[in-house]
Protein backbone atom coordinates (compact mmCIF):
# COMPACT_ATOMS: atom_id res chain seq x y z
CA UNK A 1 0.00 0.00 0.00
CA UNK A 2 3.25 2.39 -0.38
CA UNK A 3 1.36 3.71 -3.32
CA UNK A 4 -1.57 4.36 -1.80
CA UNK A 5 -0.24 6.97 0.52
CA UNK A 6 1.25 8.67 -2.87
CA UNK A 7 -2.44 8.66 -4.76
CA UNK A 8 -4.65 10.00 -1.28
CA UNK A 9 -6.09 13.11 -1.38
CA UNK A 10 -6.65 15.16 1.81
CA UNK A 11 -9.26 12.27 3.13
CA UNK A 12 -6.79 9.37 2.43
CA UNK A 13 -9.20 8.93 -0.17
CA UNK A 14 -8.09 8.07 -3.90
CA UNK A 15 -10.27 10.46 -6.59
CA UNK A 16 -11.01 9.22 -9.70
CA UNK A 17 -9.23 12.20 -11.00
CA UNK A 18 -6.01 11.18 -9.07
CA UNK A 19 -6.45 7.85 -10.12
CA UNK A 20 -6.51 8.68 -13.70
CA UNK A 21 -3.56 11.14 -12.94
CA UNK A 22 -1.93 8.33 -11.31
CA UNK A 23 -2.08 6.53 -14.53
CA UNK A 24 -1.46 9.23 -16.96
CA UNK A 25 1.02 11.54 -14.85
CA UNK A 26 4.47 12.49 -16.15
CA UNK A 27 6.08 13.76 -19.13
CA UNK A 28 6.20 10.33 -21.26
CA UNK A 29 3.17 8.47 -20.83
CA UNK A 30 0.86 10.35 -22.76
CA UNK A 31 3.52 10.37 -25.59
CA UNK A 32 3.90 6.80 -25.55
CA UNK A 33 0.44 6.39 -25.66
CA UNK A 34 -0.10 8.40 -28.45
CA UNK A 35 2.88 6.88 -30.72
CA UNK A 36 1.46 3.73 -30.30
CA UNK A 37 -1.81 4.78 -31.18
CA UNK A 38 -1.00 6.08 -34.52
CA UNK A 39 1.12 3.23 -35.11
CA UNK A 40 -1.24 0.16 -34.08
CA UNK A 41 1.28 -1.97 -32.87
CA UNK A 42 5.14 -0.56 -32.37
CA UNK A 43 8.44 -2.51 -31.88
CA UNK A 44 10.37 -0.92 -28.40
CA UNK A 45 13.46 1.14 -31.47
CA UNK A 46 10.16 2.13 -33.01
CA UNK A 47 9.05 3.56 -30.31
CA UNK A 48 12.25 5.13 -28.90
CA UNK A 49 12.96 6.60 -32.30
CA UNK A 50 9.76 8.36 -32.51
CA UNK A 51 10.17 10.05 -28.96
CA UNK A 52 12.25 12.23 -29.35
CA UNK A 53 14.56 13.17 -26.31
CA UNK A 54 13.15 9.38 -24.25
CA UNK A 55 16.15 8.00 -22.46
CA UNK A 56 15.82 3.90 -22.96
CA UNK A 57 15.78 4.05 -18.88
CA UNK A 58 12.83 6.13 -18.85
CA UNK A 59 10.91 4.43 -22.14
CA UNK A 60 11.67 0.80 -20.28
CA UNK A 61 9.81 2.19 -16.77
CA UNK A 62 7.10 4.33 -18.20
CA UNK A 63 6.19 0.81 -20.63
CA UNK A 64 6.30 -1.56 -17.51
CA UNK A 65 3.65 1.27 -15.40
CA UNK A 66 1.50 1.25 -18.30
CA UNK A 67 1.70 -2.48 -19.00
CA UNK A 68 0.81 -2.68 -15.44
CA UNK A 69 -2.07 0.07 -15.78
CA UNK A 70 -3.68 -2.42 -18.24
CA UNK A 71 -2.93 0.58 -20.80
CA UNK A 72 -0.36 -1.39 -23.08
CA UNK A 73 -0.49 -4.45 -24.14
CA UNK A 74 3.61 -6.11 -24.19
CA UNK A 75 4.13 -9.03 -26.79
CA UNK A 76 7.18 -11.02 -26.87
CA UNK A 77 8.44 -13.36 -29.59
CA UNK A 78 10.70 -16.28 -28.68
CA UNK A 79 13.85 -15.74 -31.66
CA UNK A 80 16.85 -14.54 -32.47
CA UNK A 81 16.91 -11.49 -32.34
CA UNK A 82 14.57 -10.89 -29.44
CA UNK A 83 11.42 -9.32 -30.84
CA UNK A 84 8.75 -7.17 -28.45
CA UNK A 85 5.59 -4.94 -29.68
CA UNK A 86 3.16 -2.74 -28.13
CA UNK A 87 -0.17 -1.94 -28.23
CA UNK A 88 -2.85 -0.37 -26.83
CA UNK A 89 -4.82 -2.84 -24.95
CA UNK A 90 -8.86 -1.60 -24.90
CA UNK A 91 -8.75 -0.02 -21.70
CA UNK A 92 -5.91 2.31 -23.29
CA UNK A 93 -8.02 2.71 -26.24
CA UNK A 94 -10.68 4.13 -23.80
CA UNK A 95 -8.11 7.04 -22.95
CA UNK A 96 -7.62 8.34 -26.61
CA UNK A 97 -10.87 10.33 -26.95
CA UNK A 98 -9.32 12.20 -24.15
CA UNK A 99 -5.68 12.74 -25.52
CA UNK A 100 -7.39 13.87 -28.73
CA UNK A 101 -9.31 16.64 -27.25
CA UNK A 102 -5.93 17.53 -25.31
CA UNK A 103 -4.21 17.87 -28.72
CA UNK A 104 -7.06 20.18 -30.26
CA UNK A 105 -7.06 22.16 -26.75
CA UNK A 106 -3.83 22.44 -27.59
CA UNK A 107 -3.71 23.57 -31.89
CA UNK A 108 -6.26 25.79 -30.50
CA UNK A 109 -4.51 27.80 -27.88
CA UNK A 110 -0.82 27.58 -29.32
CA UNK A 111 0.50 30.76 -28.62
CA UNK A 112 1.54 32.83 -32.27
CA UNK A 113 5.42 32.88 -31.89
CA UNK A 114 5.06 28.52 -31.18
CA UNK A 115 2.60 28.21 -34.44
CA UNK A 116 5.25 29.30 -36.95
CA UNK A 117 7.51 26.83 -35.62
CA UNK A 118 4.73 24.22 -35.64
CA UNK A 119 4.93 21.54 -37.80
CA UNK A 120 1.32 19.38 -38.08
Amino acid sequence: MSNDSELSGTNNLLTPFDYTLSVLGGKWKMKIMYQIACQKILRYGELKRSIVGISHKVLSSQLKELEESGIVNRVEYSQTPPKVEYSLTPRGGTLMPILEEMCKWGMHNLPDEKRENFQQ
